[in-house]
């Protein structure tokens, strides 16, 4: 029976390690060097491990014969060292935490139930050692499953420096002269350039432009900017010239805000704590003064009232077989593997996880919060409508986009798009854009004014209103009304059913946030069956709506953040669970968020929670069965029914059961 054991024992060992090693030679690059240098101790543990048990008993009877016991002795330092070679790291953990006054940790958990079944073995006088190389050797496979599978999840990205501007421009002696931010007092002219990021709040002294305010506010359309309008820092000045008169230092600027908000939002970011951490603080000492007692009260008790021999080495080989039977052996591979099972799984399906804690947090979501540009929307303007027009919709198009042909405007690109064709800009003459209402053009000979309200009024030809939400280009035609053209933020084909998936799997409420305008935000809440919507958002109101949400939500119910910019970033930090898109989401938001959608497909998320409640079934279901069968073992070897090798064959049993059923989080097709 003991070799049968033995021999599980071994070909369990032997398989895991063949796996690990197969998805290290898959995956070497991925790997870190603590990784690489824990796999192959591993692998040099294993290898020595199976050389020990398969040499011949007759190898260490003939050294024993050339000197008594020598054989012995080197059959054990041997075992010894393969036991150090996979475990020291365990024991030094488990000698800080002693040194520290932390005593009952998992290390130590670890440290005193090896070490107890090594001086079983030398109380035997068996000359076995490979169950306590064993136990560390399941152990050390499943935290570097643990460690591999977190760590290739995590994406090396740079640091939130994409809005962070590193210079600003003031004129000096007819120069432009690049300084500190940090150098400009309130007060001061600097200038921005085409191209350049904003560095301080102002107010514009001169010039006219159009920003790019998507990586603050999430907004889709680009904004128009004149004199005496305020501009906020980190958006990019994407045409004209301007001169800004700065209302405020670098420190207090809007830029510096999000980067702020994101340090100090990680910091009251809630996670879960980790299962095993908090069984061993209870477990660990339990049992540690279970064994202790089971070794000197009973003696003791039929020395002192039995007057009968007190028969110290049974019951010091019981307590020394508790302490053995005692390592959660089960528990420390199988929810391990569980948690790499369920984020492999997730992984296959698109969705990154960053670590088996967001999965556990991600499985409690009940409320989940949208940013609504490149999430929920395209984030890319098309043109989706043509209403009222005189001539063919391919017609009105044509003239709209050589009239805008030569603008570098996302609307004047969104029509070329829409034309699809090679402009001929020899037809096009005459050119006269108009700041804030439009442009005016000579196309084949005609007059053709594309704009907004505002030129079709300063002409002085009636147009119909539109009743679309998007950007409305009316067009007229020497002087007459042509028709208007719809361009907008195009929904994602999948949005609505990606809220409706969330509703089938448990999400109690949505929630839209957006920089958008009210009446853009409402329609498209209203479109996609979202419950609460919240428009015109700094990233700083963002923040403080979730934690509106936050405060009003149930104790246990977790919220989830979703967003794709750099704006999103501080949000995605503060929520329980920040979720980005990966494909054209922002460094920033990637690095900010938990959980990463590798193909931008909003139907991912109710997957994503659907895989993770999957996970966490199956690490409940593991616990509350391997901690079941190791009370009822306890009991058995305390009371001298169960020997310590029928217990350990019954634990590495609970364990192969535990790891195949932990398996199955890999399984997520049909969820």
């Amino acid at each position: 029976m003991q070799e049968l054991i033995v021999n599980s024992l071994l070909i369990v060992v032997i398989v895991m390690a063949i796996v690990l090693f197969w998805r290290g030679k898959q995956n070497k690059t991925s790997m870190t060097k603590k990784q690489k240098v824990m796999l192959g101790r591993i692998g040099i543990a294993t290898t020595l491990m199976l050389i020990l048990q398969l040499l011949p008993a007759a190898v260490w009877s003939t050294m024993n014969g050339w000197i008594s016991g020598l054989g012995d002795a080197i059959r054990l330092v041997l075992y010894l060292a393969d036991y150090l070679i996979i475990g020291y790291d365990i024991l030094m953990k488990a000698f800080k935490g002693i040194k520290n006054r932390q005593i009952f940790d998992e290390s130590f958990l670890m440290a005193i139930a090896t070490i107890g079944a090594f001086a079983l073995a030398l109380y035997e006088q068996s000359g076995d050692y490979t169950e306590a190389i064993a136990v560390m050797l399941f152990y050390q496979i499943g935290e570097w499953f643990q460690s591999y599978a977190v760590g290739k999840s995590r994406r090396n990205i740079s640091e939130l420096m994409d809005i962070r501007p590193d210079y600003a421009n003031i004129e000096q002696n007819g120069k432009l002269e690049k300084v500190d931010p940090d150098e400009v007092e309130i007060g001061s002219t600097i200038i921005v350039q085409p191209g350049e990021k904003v560095p301080i709040d102002g107010v514009v002294v001169e010039g006219t432009s159009t920003l790019n305010t998507s990586a603050l506010t999430g907004e889709s359309l680009p904004r128009d900017i004149q004199v005496g309008e305020e501009i906020t820092s980190g958006c990019i000045n994407m045409t004209g010239v301007l001169k800004i008169e700065t209302t405020k230092e670098f420190g207090e600027s809007t830029v510096s805000k999000i980067l702020d908000l994101v340090e100090n939002a990680s910091s009251r970011k809630s996670k879960s704590e980790d299962f095993i951490s908090k069984f061993a603080r209870i477990y660990t000492p339990a049992v540690c003064i279970a064994a202790l007692a089971l070794a000197v009260l009973p003696p003791v008790f039929r020395l002192a009232f039995m007057s009968a021999a007190p028969q110290w080495g049974v019951w010091i080989y019981r307590a020394l077989t508790f302490l053995v039977i005692s390592c959660p052996c089960a528990l420390v591979i199988s929810i391990p593997l569980s948690f790499f099972a369920g984020i492999g799984g997730a992984s296959n399906a698109g969705v990154l996880v960053k670590g088996s804690n967001y999965l556990e947090t991600l499985s409690q979501t009940k409320i989940v919060v949208f940013d609504k540009t490149g999430t929920l929307t395209q984030g890319v303007f098309e043109v989706n409508g043509v209403h009222h027009n005189e001539m063919e919709n391919a017609k009105l198009i044509e003239y709209a986009a050589l009239a805008e042909s030569a603008s570098s405007h996302p609307i004047s690109k969104s029509l070329q798009r829409a034309f699809g064709g090679e402009l001929d800009r020899s037809r096009v003459s005459d050119i006269q854009e108009i700041s804030g209402n439009g442009v005016i053009a000579q196309v084949d000979g005609k007059t053709v004014a594309a704009g907004n309200d505002k030129l079709m009024q300063k002409l002085g030809i009636s147009f119909i209103p539109c009743h679309s939400v998007g950007t409305i280009i009316h067009m007229a035609i020497d002087g007459q009304y042509a028709g208007h053209i719809v361009i907008s933020d195009m929904l994602k084909p999948s949005a609505k059913d990606a809220v409706a998936a969330l509703r089938s799997a448990g999400i109690q409420k949505t929630v839209m946030l957006t920089g958008d305008a009210g009446k853009v935000a409402e329609q498209v809440g209203t479109s996609l069956g979202i419950d609460e919507v919240y428009s015109e958002l700094l990233p700083a109101d963002k923040v403080e709506q979730v934690e509106k949400l936050l405060s009003e939500k149930p104790d246990k119910a977790k919220l989830a953040f979703v967003g794709d910019g750099i704006n999103d970033a501080p949000v995605l930090r503060r929520a329980d669970i920040g979720i980005a898109m990966g494909a054209m989401g922002s460094d920033a938001a990637i690095e900010a968020a938990d959980i990463v959608l590798m193909d931008d497909d909003p139907k991912k998320i109710a997957k994503a929670i659907k895989i993770s409640r999957k996970c966490l079934g199956i690490v409940y279901q593991n616990i509350v069965f391997a901690i079941g069968v190791k009370l009822i073992c306890l009991v058995l070897g305390a009371v001298g029914i169960a020997n310590m090798w029928l217990a350990i064959f019954a634990d590495v049993g609970v364990m192969i059961l535990a790891v195949l059923n932990a398996i199955r989080a890999l399984f997520v097709s049909k969820l």
